[in-house]
């Protein structure tokens, strides 16, 4: 190990994992299917003071089977799937056109927890689209006024431009449409919900669509 590396990995090494109480989680007091379940868990991790709990990541693979893997926001879970939205002209957005098939991952450690989501993505109607674009902020509009995300960017000035003209308009119209936002739906086939235990006996429980209904099923952590 070289002496640069040193430094970094002493303080690496020096944190802590779960130095905190960590709630107890019973599998057999589980629901039969996992929205409820992922709907109380994000609610409790609200009330324990977690961040931004509504981020997650979203792992994709492009034309060629590489994976990809950001952070973003949940825009809903409900009956038909985890919700979020995007440019169809972005990365992600020509990498589910190509594979629509993506897994997401939420990480809340104010109590050890996480949950993984996999499923074929499906796209949501151009209505539905545009609603989601307009239930958000005048920035969020404007980001996606800015649009070319993932598109290589010439110098921040460009940006600087581009970001004062979209402001501008989103306070202007702020009906203004959005060609390319799209959302999108990860429709679950497969639900995990992972307690982190300070012992390191975790408690993973998995949900798997059986075809007419979920099978549960605990795992080794």
């Amino acid at each position: 190990m070289s002496d640069a590396q040193k430094p970094f990995l002493d303080l690496l090494h020096a944190q802590r994992v779960w130095d905190i109480e960590l709630p107890a989680f019973d599998p057999a007091t589980a629901p039969p299917a996992p929205l409820p379940l992922f709907h109380t868990w994000f609610a409790e991790a609200v009330a324990a003071g977690q961040a931004e709990p509504h981020t997650m990541t979203l792992a994709t693979a492009d034309a060629e089977g590489l994976p990809d893997v950001r952070t973003l926001m949940l825009h809903d879970a409900d009956a038909r799937g985890w919700h979020f939205a995007t440019h169809a002209t972005s990365a992600k957005g020509r990498e589910l056109a190509a594979r629509p098939y993506a897994a997401l991952g939420f990480y809340w450690p104010a109590q050890g927890r996480q949950v993984r989501v996999r499923g074929p993505v499906t796209v949501c109607s151009p209505a539905e689209s545009s609603a989601d674009l307009h239930a958000r902020s005048t920035g969020a509009l404007a980001s996606a006024l800015v649009g070319r995300q993932s598109e290589v960017l010439g110098s921040t000035g460009e940006l600087d431009r581009a970001s004062d003209a979209a402001w501008q308009r989103a306070q202007e119209e702020p009906d203004a449409e959005v060609a390319s936002w799209t959302r999108y739906v990860v429709e679950p086939r497969e639900v995990e919900f992972f307690q982190g235990d300070a012992r390191r006996r975790h408690v993973r429980l998995r949900y798997r669509q059986d075809g007419t209904g979920w099978e549960r099923e605990l795992l080794w952590p």
